[in-house]
């Protein structure tokens, strides 16, 4: 077996109404990362000094040096940029999440202390500002505890939310392991919120954005100006304004920095795109946390009955090997190739299934079609059926016929299978009596080999319906 476990699904084609406060049709919210202090620098122990996100395009870290031009950019964040932009959201009077690093937090009490008096959510960004990919899962570990610690001690309660950034692998599991949060957000993966449950236990996730980011002023291909920046903010936002006002609100999130944004040029496209917005009525202005509390309480984990992919060999068989008529080795060799979130549903269970029975041998599939019953015939008359074919038979009338219609039915099914080598197969869920009577007469003067094919595509429709009966 080979489970994939990147979920390439999610909400699908009908996502959950978000239901949003005041029927709103789009939830912004707004995130400053606070990393001024928490950055690497050999000040703080690291091994080399910071290169990331600044405006020295190209830079690479100095080991064992301080870059005195990179430091004096962070410097900027903390002495300037993070005013102007407490002065633009406290005159809006918009909320704001803050991404607090702990060690920069701890370096920071008059930013903190307007942080709180303002009354914005000071979520975690972490113990410090560097990179964890390569980082070992015990020390990461580590470093989130130390950082839930910090986090306490600064701001006098611990963090409800949660976003590494610089994460790794095991980022979102370890967050989730150590508890208490509300939501994590080291994801980009979609415009709600969603759950997902690691090591047994539902965690709700808050995708954030690199795109709708300020990160993108250092980064290449990015902003040049604010104008730009608001011309993005505005597209992504008329968009989703749109999606909400037809029935499908989702959320937009908007990152940014008090040393990039907090620049004047800059500062200038994300003040018009705040006085933009607010020239909308529907609009929720939420802080990170009274979203999670909002999609707890309007969206709340429910356990799926199954998760196909996540079933034993025996139990997944048992469930799914007659789908393809009497024909369970297609059920195993799904559940022994590669499978993942993207096939718990009927249509991804659909494509797993019926990409084993395309694969198969011609003689293998040519079983397959014999196995299925004759419509109306003798195995149906004695109640021989297997109990999805008599449903499906029923459904159509097949099991009521006249004397007469039994004599038409009983004479082309042996005349097709004398010609072809096999019953005629429809999925009868998807017509009438009548119907199926003329598809049969239409059919028995196919070629043999494109009625083997339009048999085959029976069989895969006739596979799918019975999963959508009993899976989403």
């Amino acid at each position: 077996m080979n489970r994939y476990p990147r979920d390439m699904h999610g909400y699908g084609q009908t996502p959950p109404h978000a239901n949003w406060p005041g029927g709103a049709h789009v939830a912004v919210q707004f995130v400053l990362n606070y990393e001024e202090g928490g950055e690497n620098n050999i000040l703080h122990g690291d091994g080399a000094s910071e290169a990331f996100l600044v405006d020295v395009l190209g830079a690479a870290p100095w080991p064992n040096q301080r870059h005195a031009n990179v430091e004096s950019m962070y410097e900027y964040g903390a002495r300037a940029g993070f005013w102007r932009l407490h002065r633009l959201f406290t005159e809006a009077n918009l909320p704001v999440t803050i991404y607090g690093v702990a060690t920069a937090l701890m370096r920071a009490p008059a930013q903190l202390a307007a942080m709180q008096e303002a009354g914005w959510e000071i979520a975690s960004h972490g113990y410090k500002w560097v990179q964890h990919k390569d980082m070992p899962p015990d020390e990461e570990r580590t470093q989130i505890a130390e950082a839930i610690r910090l986090h306490t001690i600064a701001t006098g309660s611990r963090p409800l939310g949660w976003y590494t950034g610089r994460s790794s692998l095991n980022t979102v599991d370890l967050v989730a392991e150590a508890g208490g949060f509300a939501y994590i957000s080291d994801t980009y993966d979609d415009d709600l919120p969603y759950w997902k449950v690691i090591a047994g236990k539902p965690q709700l996730i808050i995708p954030y954005t690199l795109s709708a980011n300020d990160m993108r002023f250092v980064t290449a291909p990015g902003f040049d100006n604010g104008e730009e920046y608001f011309t993005f903010l505005k597209d992504s936002f008329d968009c989703l304004y749109a999606e909400g006002r037809a029935g499908a609100p989702k959320m937009m999130s908007i990152g940014l920095h008090c040393r990039l944004v907090g620049q004047p040029g800059r500062y200038q496209g994300l003040k018009k795109f705040i006085d933009y917005i607010r020239g909308f009525d529907k609009v929720w202005v939420p802080t990170r946390l009274e979203m999670a509390q909002h999609w707890a309480k309007e969206h709340p984990y429910i356990a799926p009955e199954v998760l196909p992919s996540e079933l034993d060999k025996a139990d997944f068989v048992a469930r799914y090997g007659s789908i393809f008529e009497h024909s369970p080795w297609i059920a195993e060799r799904a559940w022994e190739a590669e499978m993942g979130p993207a096939n718990d549903t009927a249509i991804g269970l659909h494509f797993a299934l019926r990409s084993q029975f395309r694969m198969a041998t011609p003689e293998e599939r040519l079983a397959v079609l014999r196995a299925h019953p004759d419509l109306a015939g003798k195995l149906a008359a004695a109640k021989r059926l297997t109990a999805e074919s008599t449903a499906e038979q029923a459904s159509a009338g097949l099991d009521a016929l006249t004397d007469g219609e039994r004599e038409k039915f009983t004479a082309l099914n042996t005349a097709y299978v004398e010609k072809f080598g096999f019953p005629f197969i429809i999925a009868v869920r998807d017509h009438t009596k009548a119907t199926i009577l003329e598809n049969f007469e239409t059919r028995i003067a196919n070629s043999a080999e494109a009625e083997f094919s339009t048999a085959c595509a029976q069989v895969e429709r006739i596979a799918l319906l019975r999963l959508k009966a009993v899976l989403p």
